[in-house]
């Protein structure tokens, strides 16, 4: 059965995974209402097309942070990739490499910084959890660094776990086959089995609750590596992260599996880039599943989009080639999209071209 969309991938890793892999994967917080709306807004977001435009040529192109890619659609980190498939983040890594286009590794990763960058060249994001013990996080800063990662992407969204009941219910835990790779040498790479969930006590024995906007001036002083601040929702903190030195701003509820009813990213997406005001490009991380979504994403003042799970179920389904068959379906998607919305570039895609359920009755705008 051929697969025509990034949707179809889900319910063949459904198939193919381990119950309590596909649920850590697939489950968000509590009730799930986030995760859901995550999906559901984008559909609250409707186009207003421009016709008779030469559309024959269409570039996608784009830079973050000075780095040029093919296209505006990134590699979030997820953690733990070898738990959909043996070849893990050494398949993803590949697959962003072959499409021209950013990999985020996870802190969580079960291949190392330096394994990643034994696959080749590419550009590539580290993801980072700031661990109470500062001396672990200075030295994997550094090793980031020295294995040629170009940015921070630092998570500010879990000072504790979010209640993921699946993970509960299944009592998560690394697959003993498997370590945190990053973590290895600090005996911090086992998670133990728990009474709940093993991450979510992983977390609380590790992960540092005290964290504030002090140790992103931190973070400044131990790297000169562009910080990314991961997982800002409102106006506020995006002023705050840009006064803190934030190289850029990631839009982001964490893939709604921290703190649940929290809006979809799209939805506050628009927030934070009017509080940006141009100052630091702001991404979108969350619920992009259509080349659609990300021409949206873009209409609303996005730099560029990050994808997460998809790259995990088409990991499990059919390895690297699932997670470069996903990167271009969405890559023709959106180029589909530009063209009949009638934007040869990227610049040329302006809030004129989508209207939204929370505007206005617009008056309608004067060539």
């Amino acid at each position: 059965m051929e697969i025509t969309n990034v949707m179809e991938y889900e319910e063949i890793a459904k198939q193919k995974l381990p119950k309590m892999v596909f649920d850590y994967y697939a489950s968000g917080a509590e009730d799930q209402w986030t995760l859901k709306e995550n999906r559901n807004a984008f559909s609250r977001i409707l186009f207003r097309p421009r016709i008779l435009i030469d559309v024959s040529k269409i570039d996608m192109t784009t830079s973050v942070l000075g780095f040029k890619i093919s296209m505006p659609i990134m590699i979030a980190p997820t953690a733990m990739q070898k738990m959909a498939h043996p070849e893990g983040e050494y398949a993803t890594a590949r697959a962003a490499s072959a499409a021209g286009t950013i990999m985020t590794l996870s802190s969580w990763a079960t291949s190392s910084v330096e394994e990643v960058a034994s696959t080749g060249p590419g550009i590539r994001f580290f993801q980072l959890y700031v661990y109470k013990d500062r001396n672990v996080v200075a030295q994997l800063v550094r090793r980031a660094e020295r294995a040629g990662f170009k940015a921070i992407a630092l998570t500010v969204d879990t000072p504790r776990l979010g209640r993921r009941e699946a993970d509960i219910k299944n009592r998560f835990t690394l697959p003993p086959f498997l370590t945190l790779k990053n973590f290895e040498g600090l005996d911090l790479g086992k998670m133990d089995k728990a009474d709940d969930s093993g991450l979510a006590s992983y977390v609380a024995g590790q992960i540092d609750r005290t964290l504030s906007w002090k140790d992103v001036k931190w973070l400044q002083t131990i790297t000169s590596l562009p910080i990314l601040v991961k997982g800002v929702l409102t106006a506020e903190d995006a002023r705050l992260s840009i006064q803190n030195g934030a190289a850029g701003i990631i839009v982001s509820n964490h893939g709604a599996r921290q703190l649940d009813y929290v809006p979809a990213t799209i939805m506050a997406l628009e927030e934070v880039v009017k509080a940006a005001q141009g100052r630091v490009p702001v991404f979108l991380d969350g619920g992009v599943r259509r080349g659609t979504d990300v021409f949206k994403a873009l209409a609303l003042g996005a730099s560029g989009i990050f994808i997460g799970r998809p790259v995990v179920f088409s990991l499990a389904a059919e390895g690297e080639a699932g997670i470069r068959k996903v990167l271009q379906m969405l890559r023709e998607e959106f180029e589909l999209t530009m063209a009949l919305s009638g934007c040869r570039s990227l610049r040329e895609i302006t809030r004129n071209h989508i209207v939204a359920d929370w505007d206005l009755p617009r008056p309608v705008p004067r060539l």
